[in-house]
């Protein structure tokens, strides 16, 4: 007998006589209900994702402007095959091919320009914001310190520039500084050097104070989850414990340590740009935000505040109150950028294939006027098919609408 339950959690095929009973239902814990809306909303657009790192490379090359050549070596970086020119042909609206002394170059469009600027004085517009993001974080965490190797991992959540520190840190010397005790770049440190109390408050104890109440969590599951909904009015029937209060007396596995966790956690998500973080990387700061180690237990303890999804074989925790369905409820400045991106790149292969369908249309009628009708019968060619397919999602609004409204992980575009 071979376990095959989850084949997303266990790729290895063991007998199912090695594991108790005990174990299984351990094991169990990280199975979570599946809702197509949320799994939705961690989907991630592998088009996007490339052009969005092919707009960097050439942002990066001098005038703008990179030969084709290029690229092309950069495709194998990108886990991409076949012709980069083909490629950057079927997106005319980001990227404009042309021809001089014999080799082809790419540069951005004028609207993909436009785009680029506007991201970029979100950017600098957003830096008291990026200041406040980042001082919450030192806030909360053990010692107010964080290594800059760590906070890298996790700065396209937060929506932090690259050069954060160069353009952040240096502006903002009265609540940061820079140490490094060692010397070694491994050992960099950011330390918060100012407690601003206005910045001490969470998202929950804001929302309560605006509407005159205790701060408490909410709970987004349907009405018939009953058993979650008595073990959510039990949790949230205790004290809130801010996560920037002092919680020195707090033993880890009590009630109030959960809550105390489960408050950073929900701190964590709303601080971020698209509500969700991938648990991996939450648990390298364990030791800076007093996690437990076991974390993803505890956070499947509460899918009235949490949704944990395996999609992708990445464990990610979303905040369900951020989202409506499969849409982020408020957007981030960037994140409407960033769709802006999505929506000029959809529009322009979806009328590089529409042309492409038209010309393939003019071809077969041609053909058929030559050599008579088809024989009736013939299955399709691959090639047939794939345009039958793709004229089919030309004019699917709903399939155009999905393409753009659910945007990356975090190394692609964040």
């Amino acid at each position: 007998m071979v376990i095959r339950m989850y084949p997303n959690l266990w790729n290895v095929h063991v007998h199912a006589s090695y594991y108790n009973h005990r174990f299984l239902r351990g094991f169990a814990l990280w199975s979570m209900r599946k809702e197509p809306e949320l799994e939705s909303a961690l989907s991630r657009n592998r088009r996007w994702i490339v052009n969005n790192q092919i707009k960097n490379i050439i942002l990066r090359c001098p005038s703008q402007v990179t030969p084709i050549d290029f690229l092309q070596k950069k495709f194998k970086d990108l886990d991409l095959q076949g012709k980069a020119l083909n490629w950057l042909k079927k997106y005319p609206c980001c990227f404009e091919v042309y021809h001089e002394n014999d080799k082809y170059f790419c540069r951005l469009t004028k609207p993909m320009k436009f785009l680029v600027d506007e991201e970029e004085f979100v950017k600098e517009s957003q830096q008291p914001v990026f200041a406040e993001r980042l001082a919450k974080l030192l806030m909360m965490s053990r010692n107010h310190r964080l290594n800059v190797s760590k906070v890298n991992e996790l700065k396209r959540c937060f929506g932090f520039p690259d050069d954060y520190l160069l353009r952040i840190v240096p502006k903002y010397s009265d609540m940061f500084r820079v140490v490094n005790s060692t010397g070694r770049r491994s050992s960099m440190e950011i330390e918060l050097t100012s407690w601003n109390p206005d910045f001490a408050v969470s998202a929950i104890e804001m929302l309560a104070k605006n509407e005159g109440r205790d701060p408490s969590f909410s709970c987004s599951l349907p009405a018939t989850w009953v058993k979650s909904w008595e073990r959510f009015r039990e949790f949230n029937s205790s004290p809130y414990i801010s996560p920037y209060a002092k919680f020195g007396g707090l033993v880890e596995g009590s009630v109030e340590m959960d809550k105390r966790t489960v408050a950073l956690v929900h701190e964590l998500l709303s601080l971020t740009l698209w509500k969700k973080v991938s648990i991996v990387k939450l648990g390298h700061f364990r030791r800076e935000f007093y996690l437990p180690e076991k974390l993803n237990v505890l956070l499947l303890k509460h899918p009235g505040i949490f949704y944990v999804s395996n999609k992708y074989q990445i464990y990610t925790v979303l905040l369900r109150e951020g989202y409506n369905g499969s849409d982020l409820i408020v957007k981030d400045p960037l994140v409407v950028v960033k769709e802006k991106f999505g929506e000029l790149m959809q529009g322009g292969l979806h009328e590089y294939n529409r042309r492409h369908y038209l010309m393939n249309l003019e071809k077969k009628k041609k053909k058929k006027d030559h050599i008579g009708v088809r024989p009736e019968g013939r299955k399709r060619s691959n090639d047939e098919a794939s345009e039958h397919d793709e004229a089919i999602s030309i004019f699917n609004a709903e399939e155009r609408k999905r393409f753009y409204k659910v945007l990356l992980d975090d190394d692609g575009a964040k």
